[in-house]
């Protein structure tokens, strides 16, 4: 199951919900799981998922703006149970200049408060899941979570944040055998990063990547899906950076 030659994932029974997963790396992480057997609901800030580009048969779909507390505990109360957390959403305001206060805060709060607001409602659905391993919580950091990147002051500084509250809840919620992880995804083919990467200003950082090529959102997707799994029962409190070998070059 899951559509990978090797290894095979079998989530029939789980129940996950991935934030932000009508596109991108939400998408493709969301379809991982759909196809080894889960239960997915998946979030976009749209009325519906049929407003959306793409094949959504087979995913629960929930409206959720990340920046209306509201809407956040609104979704978490209207999951049935919940043994895996995929907190993707999130995105960058380098268009609005990121070094305006209310920019900057605007982007903290979209790329690292909701993600612990989403999380903290979850946590008691989190903490009553029997799944094989333990119930996950996993984030979505970035290469920004150890760079500097001028352009994106507040996402990097949220990105980095995230880094940290993974290490923090996975101490405070191993009581509850939730397990935190995080995976800080390179430079990944999708519609946030289309138009850098169509563009010569993406050479140098393809050049710089040891594999000399950018990622795909299923190769993200590969990742989380480990780090929930049964086979990593054992790892809480950890960043995996699914970068191509971009964050080991001097």
């Amino acid at each position: 199951m899951s559509g990978w030659t090797n290894p095979h994932y079998d989530y029939r029974g789980a129940h996950v919900l991935v934030t932000g997963g009508t596109s991108g790396i939400g998408a493709g992480i969301a379809a991982a799981y759909r196809d080894a057997g889960a239960e997915v609901t998946i979030t976009g800030t749209r009325a519906g998922a049929a407003e959306y580009e793409g094949d959504f048969s087979g995913f629960r779909y929930f409206q959720l703006r990340v920046e209306d507390d509201a809407e956040i505990l609104q979704v978490a109360a209207s999951l049935p149970r919940l043994d895996i957390l995929v907190n993707n959403a999130g995105g960058n305001f380098a268009a609005q200049n990121e070094y305006e206060p209310d920019v900057f805060e605007r982007a903290v709060r979209v790329n690292l408060l909701s993600a612990y607001r989403m999380a903290h409602a979850c946590r008691p659905k989190l903490a009553a899941s029997t799944l094989a391993g333990g119930a996950s919580l996993i984030g979505i950091a970035s290469m920004t979570s150890y760079f500097g990147v001028e352009v994106v002051p507040g996402y990097g500084a949220a990105k980095g944040g995230i880094v940290q509250l993974t290490k923090t809840l996975a101490i405070a919620w191993a009581k509850d055998h939730i397990r935190v992880n995080a995976v800080a995804a390179g430079l990944i083919r999708s519609r946030m990063t289309e138009y850098f990467l169509s563009t010569s200003d993406s050479e140098p950082s393809r050049l710089r990547t040891p594999m000399q090529r950018f990622g795909t959102p299923r190769e993200v997707a590969g990742a989380v899906l480990f780090l929930t799994s049964e086979a990593a029962g054992y790892i809480t409190g950890q960043t995996l950076p699914v970068d191509g070998g971009f964050s080991v070059m001097g």
